[in-house]
Parts: C-alpha cells; sequence; structure tokens
C-alpha cells in the first residue's frame, strides 16, 4: 500500500499523494501504531473507565481545559462524590460549584458546568445527551467539548482537537514544532483525513493521540526516541526545524489580576457565607488593582454584592 500524504490544506485519500509534508506511513499502520502505543501506555484515570458515566467524562473534559491530570484529579473525585449526576448538581447555588472548584484556575468554567447541569436536569430528563448538535446547544459547551464528550462517552466519530492533538499532528505531518495559536482550518481538514472510518476506533484514536502529546510529544522536551512515530515523524525527517511562527505568548500570573482575583475567591470560598470588603481589601495592598478585579468577579457572575461593601458567592 502506497503511503498516505496528507497536507494541512487540502486533504486526500488516502491512496492520493498530494504535494506537501507527509507523514511516511500507510493510514491503516500509523492507526495500528498510535493505538498499540496507547494500549500498552495509557494512564489509568477514573474517567476512562468503562464504567465512567457520561456526566463524568463532561465534568473531566470541564476541568481538564487549561488544566494537568494531576491537578485535577483530586478535583475531580471530590465533585463527583457530591454531585455523581447533573441533577445533583443543578440542585445546588452555582456558588457551591464555584467554591468546589478551589484552585483549579479559570473558575468561570464551574459557573459554566452547573449552567450546562441545570439545562440537563430540566430540559433532557438528566441525562447527558449523546447528540452532538445536542450537546453543543448547553451552556458553556463549544466545538471541542461536545466533540469530547461525543467522542469519549458515547464512542461517536469526531474530531477531538485539543492542545495536544494539535501540537503531534504539526510535528508528525506537517513538520513544524508548534501549531498555530488558534485552530485552523487546514488543522481540521488533516485531523478529519485521519480520522479512522469505524466510529468506535475513531474514539480510541481521538485519545490516543491526546495522550501521546500530554506525555510524549509535549509542549516543552518532548521524548522523541520515545515516540511511536520517531521514524516517520515530518518534523524529525526535517531535522526538528526549530519554530518560526509568531511569539508564543507565555501565562504571567505573578502580580496580575488573575492572581487578585484568585485571592479574593479564595477568601469568599473559605467563608461560606457573607464577606465584608474590609476581608478582601486584606488580601491584596493595590487597592486600584484590587478593585478593578473585584469588579471583574462581580461581572463575570463569581461574586455577588449583598450590600454596599458585603459580598458572597453567587446564589
Amino acid at each position: 500500500m502506497a503511503a498516505i500524504t496528507v497536507t494541512p490544506v487540502t486533504p486526500a485519500a488516502p491512496e492520493t499523494p498530494v504535494e506537501g509534508p507527509a507523514l511516511a506511513l500507510p493510514l491503516p499502520v500509523l492507526h495500528a501504531t498510535v493505538l498499540d502505543w496507547y494500549e500498552a501506555n495509557a494512564r489509568d484515570l477514573p474517567w476512562r473507565t468503562p464504567d465512567a458515566s457520561p456526566w463524568a467524562v463532561m465534568v473531566s473534559e470541564f476541568m481538564l481545559q487549561q488544566t494537568p491530570v494531576k491537578r485535577v484529579l483530586p478535583v475531580w473525585e471530590t465533585w463527583m462524590e457530591r454531585w455523581p449526576t447533573p441533577a445533583d448538581l443543578a440542585a445546588e447555588a452555582p456558588g457551591e460549584a464555584v467554591r468546589m472548584w478551589g484552585r483549579l484556575g479559570y473558575p468561570r468554567r464551574a459557573l459554566r458546568l452547573h449552567g450546562a447541569a441545570v439545562a440537563i436536569a430540566e430540559e433532557h430528563g438528566g441525562e447527558v445527551p449523546d447528540d452532538h448538535a445536542t450537546l453543543l446547544s448547553l451552556p458553556g459547551v463549544g466545538e471541542y467539548t461536545a466533540a469530547a464528550v461525543a467522542s469519549f462517552a458515547f464512542r461517536q466519530r469526531h474530531v477531538v482537537l485539543d492542545t495536544n492533538v494539535r501540537r503531534v499532528f504539526a510535528r508528525a505531518v506537517t513538520g513544524v514544532e508548534y501549531p498555530a495559536q488558534a485552530t485552523t482550518a487546514a488543522e481540521r481538514r488533516t485531523a478529519t483525513a485521519l480520522l479512522p472510518d469505524a466510529a468506535a476506533t475513531a474514539a480510541t484514536w481521538a485519545v490516543a493521540v491526546m495522550e501521546l502529546g500530554a506525555l510524549v510529544c509535549t509542549a516543552r522536551g518532548p521524548e522523541c526516541g520515545d515516540c511511536p512515530l520517531f521514524t516517520s515523524c515530518a518534523w524529525q525527517r526535517a531535522g526538528r526545524p526549530p519554530y518560526e511562527g509568531p511569539a508564543r505568548r507565555g501565562q504571567s500570573y505573578e502580580g496580575t489580576d488573575r492572581q487578585v482575583r484568585g485571592k479574593l475567591l479564595a477568601v469568599l470560598r473559605e467563608a461560606h457565607g457573607e464577606v465584608p470588603q474590609a476581608r478582601l481589601d486584606a488580601v491584596w495592598p493595590d487597592a486600584v488593582q484590587r478593585a478593578r478585579a473585584l469588579d471583574g468577579l462581580v461581572a463575570d457572575g463569581l461574586v455577588e454584592p449583598v450590600e454596599q461593601g458585603v459580598y458572597r458567592l453567587p446564589q
């Protein structure tokens, strides 16, 4: 069988070579290579077990956005113990979701997950819908989360593109060190061209490529010698050329409004009630920045003013 050739611009059928950087493997061999690696190396995570509910998968996908597994695991376990179904979470105030979110970061995800739980409980009989379009209609569920839940929870065939997957395809197929900062249509065409035809295989492929990016083809210090695609990777075969795209933005934290917001939320989470302004003022010396951060939390729905100078988590 001829080797598949895929470019990030014009997808082609496996038997139709096109010009451009290519992964020098027949498509079935590519699939088998990555799937075999995954079977031998996949992490044992609770949301991947055969008895994990669609809700368990959805909660994990919300939490894992921009957050590593080791930070998510304890919060996910506590969350699922308290709220094993969407209805359990929907019955609570949204502020309780923010409280339980703890220090995972980007706490608006907690509000969005609570909103999705309410919609599931009220509009879908308490069951996470298995239809991609219906998932996409839930509050806080975007294209990635809808595809991930449909794929991982219901074993459907969808392109699932997170940062890890995009990085694997950028290196192995396109021959560049990093993908573009935002997902492109060309990346989606490449991912679609590589997706196995059988739904169950496609679902495993999606998580297998993601795991490869998380464990081996990492952003910094990739373990190329341990990669099952080492000899066929376009980036390796090109001599691992350095990244030449736009400067990659770092995520600073110290001294930023994000840090102030986190400190303010920590006080409110621990209070289990109303908090006077004076207790919030004590966590950050810069009054202007502190007020800006608090106003942002209120605008985002993460904090509610009760009366002048008194605040609480949303009820």
